[in-house]
C-alpha cells in the first residue's frame, strides 16, 4: 500500500493490517498534515478486499494525544473560512473510518485523548490495556466537547447521560469504567494487547468476506433508522446477496465438515 504521514503498516497474518500511529515521542499526536493521509488510507483500505480487519493502534506508550499542541496553538491565526475548511478535513477522516466497510479494531493501549479518543470511537471494536484512558480534551483547551466525531459517536456508544457527562467535563475515563459504561470490550494486560485485537480480526476474518462487509454496513446504517421496517429491508438485502454468493455454500460445508473454509470472493 501506499505510504501515510506517521503511521506505519503492517500484516501480521493474511487479511489482517496493522496501523500504527507512529509519533511515540509525542504519544502519537496528530499533526493537521496527517488527516488527510489518515482519510486516504481508510479509503484504500476499503478498497482492498484482501484486508479484512484492521488493528489500530499507537506506538509507545500511548494511543492518540489528539491534535498536537504546536498545531493546536495555530488554530486561532485560522480565518473563519479556512478553519471550517481545516473542521472538515478532520471529519473527513472520522466519516472515512465508519464509511470503510473493513472492521476496524482499536488497540488503545495508552491515552487516547482528544481526536485521539474520536480515532477510537470511529472503530468498530475497542479493546483497552490496562495502561489506557480516555477523554475528550477538546473542551480543556477552550474548543468545544465534540469534535471529528465525538458527539455523534460516543452517545451511540455509551449512551446520552454518560456521553454528556464526559464530553462537558473532559475529565478522564479509566479502562474499569470504560469497560462497565460499554466503552470498550474488553481490558489486557499491555503485554497482551496485541494478541487480544490479533484473536479478534482472526474470528472477524474467518467469516466470508461479502458477510464481514456487509455487517459492518448494516450497524452502520441502522444505528440511525428510521424504524424497524427500514432496518428489515436492509438486512433483507443484504442476506439475498450473501445467500447468492458462492463462498456461503463454501462456509456451510466447512461449518458442517468442521475444517477451515477456503473463500474464493474478494
Amino acid at each position: 500500500m501506499t505510504e501515510y504521514d506517521n503511521i506505519t503498516l503492517t500484516t501480521p497474518e493474511d487479511g489482517i493490517l496493522v496501523a500504527t500511529l507512529d509519533r511515540p515521542d509525542k504519544y502519537n499526536a496528530l499533526t493537521i498534515d496527517m488527516f488527510p493521509s489518515m482519510t486516504a488510507l481508510w479509503q484504500d483500505v476499503a478498497r482492498d478486499r484482501s484486508i479484512r480487519a484492521v488493528i489500530l493502534t499507537g506506538a509507545g506508550k500511548g494511543f492518540c494525544s489528539g491534535l498536537d499542541l504546536e498545531d493546536a496553538a495555530k488554530l486561532m491565526t485560522y480565518s473563519a473560512n479556512e478553519y471550517v475548511t481545516l473542521q472538515e478535513g478532520f471529519g473527513a477522516t472520522a466519516a472515512a473510518m465508519r464509511r470503510c466497510t473493513t472492521p476496524i479494531i482499536a488497540a488503545v493501549n495508552g491515552p487516547a485523548a482528544g481526536a485521539g479518543l474520536s480515532l477510537a470511537l470511529a472503530a468498530d471494536i475497542r479493546i483497552a490495556s490496562t495502561a489506557a484512558k480516555f477523554n475528550a480534551a477538546f473542551i480543556r483547551i477552550g474548543l468545544t466537547g465534540g469534535d471529528v466525531g465525538s458527539s455523534y459517536l460516543l452517545p451511540r456508544i455509551v449512551g446520552m447521560g454518560v456521553a454528556t457527562e464526559i464530553l462537558l467535563t473532559g475529565r478522564f475515563v479509566l479502562p474499569d469504567e470504560a469497560l462497565r459504561i460499554g466503552l470498550v470490550t474488553s481490558i489486557v494486560e499491555p503485554a497482551d494487547l496485541m494478541e487480544a485485537a490479533l484473536a479478534t480480526g482472526r474470528s472477524i476474518a474467518a467469516n466470508t468476506p461479502l458477510g464481514i462487509r456487509l455487517t459492518k454496513q448494516a450497524i452502520s446504517t441502522n444505528i440511525d433508522a428510521s424504524s424497524i421496517e427500514a432496518a428489515l429491508e436492509l438486512e433483507s438485502r443484504n442476506q439475498t446477496l450473501a445467500v447468492t454468493n458462492a463462498d456461503m455454500g463454501e462456509a456451510l460445508a466447512a461449518f458442517i465438515g468442521k475444517r477451515a473454509p477456503r473463500y474464493t470472493d474478494s
